[in-house]
């Protein structure tokens, strides 16, 4: 067994990791950007060595680097996570030949699976079905044009070395093509340093079904199971769930079984995904099941899988890469009730989704009833640099429903501040009636995006118990009159209620006041659960932070709040929502622009942004350049408004 383990990643994979390996006597040694000099990974290990400057290209993704800490710290094997180094098929040849062991697939299987277009010829001879589409050489415009004409749209363009969202384009229409591959190329190029694409039919009702494989050295390869991960923004997953809502005993015998040959067609070793694409339009089918890829490392969502099964797959990995046989056989492996798993994102979905980046004053996220996976603590930071992802919060039942309700109240009653979070828009998802069916497609989050977004109003009782906690400043007073109260900077009349709200003292467990209508205290508890509240308040020395269990959190201060830069101010200035690199700038100075309009294209946190005119106008202003690094707040352009005739 290995004694010694190097984790080549961050965040909360590599405290995932170093959770399993702590367990079974495994020491640890974590690398770290500057950036990551206090974070928690660094915390957790054993030894931890420093690799560089913050951005990714000049520490976590110098492989050279990762090696020597290995070397130095005389780890003896390396842990890829996932993202970053986890699918070059060159890092992994590299830490072999270096003698150290790869705790993932074989440096040949990677790249096998690693260009989609190739992948699919493989699964094709393997008798694998795949989606139809073009996966040609010729790669001219011209050429990728004409198949996706001739395939039919809507298609998808799909960057060849692409995953995790990136690189991804659906396109509605042939007058749509040209700009959404080019879109797609560039991003494809950043991202994985390849700008080949390939393009596929795009199915109108698709869910996305994924199934769990491992083999071993030993020539054993096992499934455990299927995901269903349909529940996307952007291709990206937000919500998954295990087992796959409507999958029959039939079906997943058949979609398990296909993924097992999958794997076995190019000699897999260690822990995969092989996700495939099912038209649902008529319920799940297996002859409507097509192959999409196999990402060759541990998914971001393998807990629901580990959670129905009872599998601890890092364990697994650990132990395979030591050279032992798979623990279980196919025989021993069964579905034990349902697991679901929400992404908790910093980012704010009331502008566009956007990362939230900077220091976590607060966080409060559930400490019971279900599993949080997070790499993150009160008082660290969100930076520009990485994912933007919070923590992964994954609920357990003994069916779909429980575990889903389960979850939403999690995301509601978690909070942190002042980075923004997807928190409410978790929660929300979570009580969409067709996801609650379990007749959700893909598209499901772009259809009910208006459902879906958080209000932007403040509820009463975030009003009154702020205004309570204005007012009394201390537990100890019992206030008899509420006056007004200056809340995020307008004036609010909050009168007395009849309900419970919880304070948070510096990081104290929560107290809970029961408040009689005519606003006396009627008594205080301890350690109740968030979840038995109208309302909670954090105090701290100049700011009063509320929230009503839905997954916002709301400032309330006697001085006006700081304000958020947006893409598109009301007075037609255009700032920077975080810190960047300008890739494209659409208009110059002078010209006449319309409402909507793509402005400039801005990358950060591994995505392309646009921001776009907030309404008919000419440039007034430009300081935006294509390859410019810019910083938060930044006024990129400046639209004055179109003269009325």
């Amino acid at each position: 067994m290995i004694q010694s383990l190097l984790i080549a990643n961050r965040g909360e994979i590599a405290c995932r990791i170093i959770r399993t390996a702590r367990a079974m006597g495994v020491r640890t040694v974590a690398v770290y950007s500057d950036a990551d000099a206090k974070a928690l990974h660094v915390r957790q290990a054993d030894e931890a060595v420093h690799i560089g400057p913050s951005p990714a290209r000049e520490s976590y993704l110098v492989g050279d680097k990762i090696i020597a800490a290995a070397k130095q710290t005389g780890a003896e094997a390396i842990h890829p996570g996932y993202g970053f180094l986890s699918e070059n098929a060159d890092f992994a040849q590299a830490v072999i030949d270096a003698g150290l062991v790869w705790v993932g697939p074989a440096p040949d299987s990677i790249r096998a699976m690693g260009l989609k277009d190739a992948a699919k010829a493989r699964m094709i001879a393997a008798g694998v079905p795949v989606t139809p589409g073009y996966l040609g050489e010729d790669q001219s415009p011209e050429r990728l044009q004409a198949e996706a004409d001739a395939i039919g749209y809507p298609v998808l363009i799909k960057a060849v070395a692409g995953g995790g969202g990136k690189g991804m384009r659906r396109v509605e229409s042939a007058a749509d093509f040209a700009d959404a591959l080019l879109s797609c190329q560039r991003e494809a190029a950043s991202s994985f340093g390849d700008d080949r694409v390939l393009i596929e039919k795009y199915i109108l009702s698709p869910r996305h079904i994924e199934v769990q494989v491992f083999g071993d050295a030993h020539g054993n390869v096992v499934h455990l199971f299927e995901r269903d991960c349909s529940l996307q923004r952007r291709h990206q997953k937000v919500i998954e769930e295990a087992p796959a809502p409507g999958m029959d005993e039939a079906t997943r015998e058949a979609i398990c079984a296909a993924a097992v040959r999958a794997a076995k067609a190019v000699d897999y070793v260690g822990a995969g995904t092989i996700e495939f694409i099912a038209d649902a339009s008529d319920g799940l089918r297996a002859d409507r099941i097509w192959f999409m890829e196999m990402n060759t490392r541990l998914q971001v969502e393998h807990p629901v899988t580990e959670e129905i099964t009872g599998v601890d797959l890092v364990e697994w990995q650990l132990r395979v890469a030591s050279g032992e046989v798979l623990p279980k056989r196919q025989d021993e492996l069964s579905i034990d009730g349902w697991a679901i798993e929400a992404r908790l994102y910093a980012e704010d979905p009331k502008i566009g989704f956007l990362p939230s980046t900077g220091p976590l004053t607060h966080v409060m996220l559930p400490d019971h009833q279900v599993r949080v996976d997070t790499g993150i603590h009160e008082g660290g930071a969100v930076t520009p640099f990485y994912d933007p992802m919070i923590a992964k919060l994954i609920a357990t039942g003994n069916d779909r429903p429980a575990a889903i309700d389960r979850l939403r109240k999690a995301c509601e009653t978690t909070a942190v501040w002042p980075v923004k979070t997807n928190a409410a828009f978790l929660a929300r998802c979570l009580a969409n009636e067709q996801f609650l069916a379990g007749t959700m497609d893909t598209g499901l989050l772009a259809a009910s995006a208006e459902m879906l977004i958080p209000p932007n109003d403040v509820p009463d009782a975030v009003l009154q118990a702020g205004a309570m906690a204005i007012t009394t400043r201390s537990l100890g007073v019992t206030p008899h009159q509420i006056g007004d109260t200056l809340i995020g900077g307008d004036l609010a009349a909050a009168t007395p209620w009849t309900g419970a709200f919880g304070f948070r003292l510096n990081a104290v467990p929560q107290r809970v006041i029961h408040l009689l209508a005519d606003g006396h205290l009627e008594s205080v508890q301890i350690d109740n659960p968030w979840g038995q509240l109208d309302a909670w308040v954090e105090l701290a020395d100049d700011m009063i932070l509320s929230g009503v269990n839905d997954g916002r959190v709301f400032a309330i201060s006697e001085a006006r709040a700081a304000g958020t830069a947006t893409g598109a101010a009301a007075d037609g200035a255009i700032l920077s929502p975080m810190p960047g690199r300008i890739i494209a700038v659409e208009v110059a100075a002078g010209a006449s622009v319309a409402k909507g309009e793509k402005l400039v294209t801005l990358e950060a946190m591994k995505m392309e942004h646009s921001l776009v005119a907030p309404f008919d106008g000419v440039v007034a202003e430009l300081n935006a350049e294509t390859g410019g690094q810019v910083s938060e707040g930044a006024l990129l352009v400046r639209i004055e408004r179109a003269e009325e005739e």
